[in-house]
């Protein structure tokens, strides 16, 4: 058997870098620990059960690290061949969010599809497919890059579309968190600086737009710079965030024994679950959370720019700066540095879609280590 059965095969073992996978591993007990702490009240309120959330996270964080270890070692050169049908299933799923039936409406967002009895966010797989279809295209067409027809618009439609279905989902925070990652994978790829001006230029007004014509954008906006102008609307959540995060002190109260996670913050399980982990591990815990980040972070950016195949160099390093850019849009949010978003924390959040994602994501990134430095494969 050869290696387009999928899996690698070859003749000796590259070793994954184990700082990599250690904080990975890590970073997804201490999630897990977080939620079922945050979430039980919440869960016995509304549910009946304590376990609610936490059980179906267990489940998904099994399946989530089974794919974890499957593309930490699939023969990517061989997925590659597979790229355009994933791109054609992502968008297909991004479109049945419309289709009665089958997408699930929540507080007028139509983010997610029915799955049997459970339901999925196709938008999930896009930070995944995207950033491979774009790595996919780049690393084979290096020397086309300054080609408007073929090196830079298909990538760009592709982009373009994805941004557009998930807008029109009501999620507009994603939205942008997609295509901003696909911008720094182009510019990792070599694309001049007169593309982002563009890009800029036609962006910039219309983010402007899409905020102005909804009012809870706009209402999340003006309390951004405003707090005090709707402190028990749009303001609230925030608000609530930031005295939670303060009371945790140096030392925190301690796992479990949080108080203001039971009523305070609403979606402190899911968005805002970093607010219920600074009350109970308190700054040195926090400190310690962004130090398994940084090593990670670290450990990721080193083995892609190391790596000399550019496909993997820019899917790693696009996969990382896509993890990244997540942890610090959620963790700005829940301490009122940035506006209110609906970005969930990796590693965290409650929400299978998130961690199933996140735990292929960062495989794909071990995968990559196993390679840093090596000639071309």
């Amino acid at each position: 058997m050869n290696m387009r059965l999928g899996m690698e095969q070859s003749g000796k073992t590259r070793r994954a870098d184990h700082l990599l996978v250690a904080s990975i591993f890590l970073l997804t007990g201490i999630g897990l620990v977080t939620l079922y702490s945050s979430s039980y009240a919440f869960s016995e309120r509304f549910f009946g059960n304590a376990l609610h959330f936490i059980s179906r996270q267990l489940v998904l964080a099994a399946v989530g690290m089974v794919l974890f270890f499957v593309a930490s070692r699939i023969d990517l050169e061989a997925l590659r061949k597979w790229i355009k049908p994933m791109v054609i299933i992502t968008m297909t799923l991004c479109v049945l969010t419309f289709v009665p039936g089958i997408g699930v409406m929540r507080n007028g967002a139509t983010r997610w599809i029915h799955i049997g009895s459970s339901t999925y966010q196709p938008s999930e797989l896009v930070k995944l497919v995207l950033p491979f279809y774009l790595a996919h295209i780049f690393g084979k067409k290096q020397d086309s890059l300054d080609s408007f027809s073929s090196g830079m618009l298909p990538p760009a439609i592709v982009t373009v579309i994805f941004f557009t279905l998930i807008y029109l989902q009501n999620n507009f925070s994603t939205a942008v968190f997609v295509l901003l990652n696909a911008l720094v994978i182009f510019y990792m790829a070599g694309f001049r600086m007169r593309f982002f001006l563009g890009a800029a230029a036609v962006f910039l007004p219309l983010s402007a737009y899409f905020i102005l014509t909804k009012d809870h954008r706009l209402r999340r906006f003006i309390s951004f710079f405003k707090p005090e102008w709707d402190p028990l609307g749009s303001g609230y959540q925030v608000r609530s965030s930031l005295l939670t995060v303060s009371s945790g002190g140096f030392w925190g109260k301690g796992i479990g024994q949080g108080t203001r996670k039971i009523a305070s913050v609403p979606e402190i399980h899911s968005d805002f679950i970093f607010s219920s982990f600074s009350e109970e591990a308190g700054f040195i815990g926090v400190f310690l959370v962004f130090s398994l980040f940084a090593v990670f972070g670290f450990s990721a950016y080193r083995s892609a720019l190391r790596n000399s195949d550019p496909f993997r160099r820019l899917l790693s390093f696009g996969l990382t700066t896509a993890i990244l850019t997540q942890i610090l849009l959620n963790t700005a949010v829940v301490v009122g540095a940035i506006p209110a978003t609906g970005v969930p924390l990796p590693f965290f959040s409650a929400g299978g879609s998130s961690l199933a994602t996140t735990l292929v994501m960062t495989g794909l990134v071990v995968n990559n280590s196993r390679y840093a430095g090596a000639a071309n494969v």
